[in-house]
């Protein structure tokens, strides 16, 4: 890889780990996820370093091209986060669903007591 590449790629790595930090200080991204994004940044930031190791994986999976290495483990990537979040999302709206029944009842119980405590006085 060309130097000029190579200061680009360090330096989306280290802009990625700055931005990935101060998100969670501010509490915009949760620690939850910091682990996985933070990774992410120190891997992008390792095959800058040591191109030869990008080369190597690259051998070691048959790939013709080391930028093939990089779409596959980026779409791959992208597959797993997307299917972490697919479940969340199941989970949550699993959880929406009994917490609307849940205050239907609570709606329907208060209403009555409402209206029976009002027949009696």
């Amino acid at each position: 890889m060309p130097l000029k590449q190579q200061l680009i790629a360090i330096a989306v790595a280290a802009g990625l780990l700055a931005f990935i930090i101060e998100a969670v200080r501010r509490r915009k991204l949760r620690e939850e996820y910091a682990w996985l994004w933070l990774l992410v940044g120190a891997v992008i930031g390792l095959l800058s370093l040591w191109q030869d190791l990008l080369g190597t994986i690259t051998r070691f999976l048959g790939i013709q091209l080391p930028v093939n290495t990089v779409f596959f483990f980026g779409i791959a990537f992208i597959v797993f986060i997307n299917l972490h979040f697919t479940i969340k999302i199941s989970r949550l709206t699993d959880q929406v669903k009994r917490l609307t029944q849940e205050l239907a009842l609570l709606d329907e119980r208060v209403g009555r007591e409402t209206r029976d405590g009002d027949g009696e006085t």
